[in-house]
């Protein structure tokens, strides 16, 4: 049964790509004695006519060549860019699915110099090193196979002179990966340093420490620079062993074809001395023998890069914190049921968890938050007030214990449901470069302007121009105040007018007392009738709400001072 490519299932394609493509370069051997036979003719007296039908098969098996290169190289690179982009919708699934607050998660610049830059050197190997591979496992063993009759000598000088090559590739080749993988790697150093620095510019030039920082990102160029230099050497190096074995070799052929020819050897060939057409043939062939090595090692670089890339991947991909739920699909729960149900009250007992390779942050904790009551964390900076509303909020997995919001176990498969009724406020709320109805809504469907204008009204925004709905804001949020970016993130919460528990961490941080007062008045007015829990350092905010409880990291001082308004 004829299959045509289409046909083929996809993981055959760049198999057959590959062999095609060796194939390929197979049609030298018929080229050249097809050479080999119009010299020997006109040697022998035939004339040019004699050349005409060599001359006319060496086109059209040249022609049959460039086809089949072509379209394995067409279904090669196809083949990588789509293996590409699965594997990077792979590492962006991991990634979402780890945890936001995972110590060990790579920086940001890191991860996007690895999935966008370092990874693009997959699509080289997975193209040229899988074809090149293929080429010599099967090229020299045909050549060999067709050279034996002829001269047993020359083979035997092709059969020596071949693994001299992988030999020294394969040690070079070992010192090319580890410096490709160290230089990537500080690439991504480089890329993650230079993206943190310019989203803190402002902050760099009002502490005047531009100039150190550029110091240090020259440091940090330099330190690339000499490790790239050190895989160019190692590129230099294994392509000066291959062209020397390789000229070695064809030199050894070629000066033996001649002596033959001359009548000054009289051995190697069986018997019989070799006619000119023979030894033309063995000399066409010699470099073709060593071609596939040589393209081997045109490509044995883009083999160390590509692999880099894909550990590069891998590591991104592995391990971490995983984000909890995040394997699971959220229920769907109607507005309507949500405005019914009461504020939930939390309660937790005998809590667990610890950062992976550091001491317990919660060992045995106890908490218990009435239905509608307004608590404020307390404690020093460490504490784990923090932790606690992110345990709570189903971003960070808890290593044991149990956590009971509105009745509800928190777990994989209740923490997506439970989200839709909690509204989060972070200490440092991100602004992204969209418009401030945009910053507000956070993408959820279904919000009218009249909804973001009421929301920006009650976190007491709308009399600021720069945070109108229609206006652009900036990535970081240039242009609005420390206080303004924490009324925005009110607006986000009061857009949620059905999540009934509040999880608010450090709202008047930084703040000047008159905007922490305003914030403070905006949060409270949002938290009427639901369950909020705030952690803070403000004693006048931990005063305004209905009872305090200090958090402590040890076990032993975890306890609740119960004062209420």
């Amino acid at each position: 049964m004829h299959i045509t490519p289409l046909s083929l299932p996809r993981f055959l394609l760049p198999r057959v790509a590959s062999l095609v493509q060796g194939g390929a370069a197979l049609l030298w051997l018929p080229q050249a004695a097809l050479l080999a036979w119009a010299v020997q003719a006109m040697q022998g007296g035939a004339g040019w006519r004699a050349a005409l039908v060599p001359a006319a098969g060496v086109l059209l098996l040249g022609v049959l060549r460039a086809v089949c290169e072509a379209w394995g190289a067409r279904r090669m690179y196809a083949a990588a860019r789509a293996h590409l982009s699965t594997l990077r919708a792979q590492v962006a699934q991991a990634l979402a699915r780890r945890s936001p607050l995972d110590r060990q998660r790579a920086q940001s610049g890191q991860a996007a110099s690895v999935m966008a830059e370092q990874a693009e050197a997959i699509v080289p190997y997975l193209v040229r090193y899988k074809p090149a591979r293929w080429k010599v496992l099967i090229v020299p063993l045909v050549i060999l196979a067709v050279v034996a009759p002829l001269s047993w000598i020359a083979a035997l000088i092709l059969f020596i002179a071949a693994p001299l090559i992988p030999v020294f590739m394969a040690l070079v080749g070992m010192g090319a990966q580890a410096a490709s993988r160290a230089q990537m790697v500080e690439m991504g150093g480089m890329n993650a340093f230079l993206l943190d620095r310019l989203r803190g510019l402002a902050t760099l030039r009002a502490l005047d420490a531009v100039d150190a920082t550029a110091e240090r990102l020259d440091a940090s160029s330099q330190s690339v620079r000499r490790r790239t230099m050190v895989v160019l050497r190692i590129a230099f190096l294994s392509s000066a062993v291959l062209e020397l074995f390789s000229a070695l070799g064809v030199a050894m052929v070629a000066a033996f074809i001649g002596f033959s020819l001359l009548g000054s050897i009289h051995f190697g060939t069986w018997g019989r001395a070799l006619s000119l057409g023979q030894g033309l043939f063995i000399l066409l062939l010699a470099p073709a023998f060593f071609e596939p090595l040589r393209e081997l090692a045109a490509v044995w670089h883009d083999k160390a890069a590509g692999e880099a890339g894909l550990a590069g991947l891998h590591d991104l991909a592995d391990g971490g914190v995983p984000l909890p739920g995040a394997e699971v699909a959220a229920a769907a729960v109607s507005p309507a049921a949500m405005a019914q149900a009461a504020a939930p009250a939390v309660d937790i007992r005998q809590l667990r968890f610890a950062h992976p390779g550091e001491a317990p942050v919660f060992d045995g904790f106890d908490l218990t938050v009435g239905p509608g009551e307004h608590v404020a964390l307390l404690g020093a900076s460490g504490a784990g007030k923090t932790t606690l509303l992110s345990l709570l909020a189903g971003l960070l997995p808890a290593s044991g214990g149990d956590i009971r919001i509105g009745g509800v176990r928190l777990n994989d498969s209740t923490v997506n449901t439970l989200r839709q009724r909690m509204a989060w406020m972070g200490q440092r709320p991100h602004v992204f470069a969209a418009s401030v109805s945009q910053n507000v809504t956070l993408g959820r469907t279904g919000a009218t302007a009249a909804q973001v204008t009421q929301a920006l009204h009650l976190a007491d925004l709308a009399a600021v121009a720069q945070a109108q709905p229609a206006v652009m804001l900036s990535d970081g949020g240039q242009g609005l105040s420390g206080g303004e970016a924490v009324r925005l993130a009110l607006a986000r919460v009061a857009l949620h007018p059905h999540a009934d528990l509040l999880l608010v961490d450090e709202p008047t941080a930084h703040l000047d007392s008159e905007t922490a007062a305003r914030v403070t008045d905006a949060l409270l007015a949002l938290a009427r009738g639901k369950t909020m829990l705030v952690a803070t350092h403000d004693p006048v905010l931990a005063s305004r709400l209905q009872r305090t409880l200090l958090v402590d990291a040890r076990p032993s001082h975890q306890e609740e001072a119960a004062v209420r308004a």
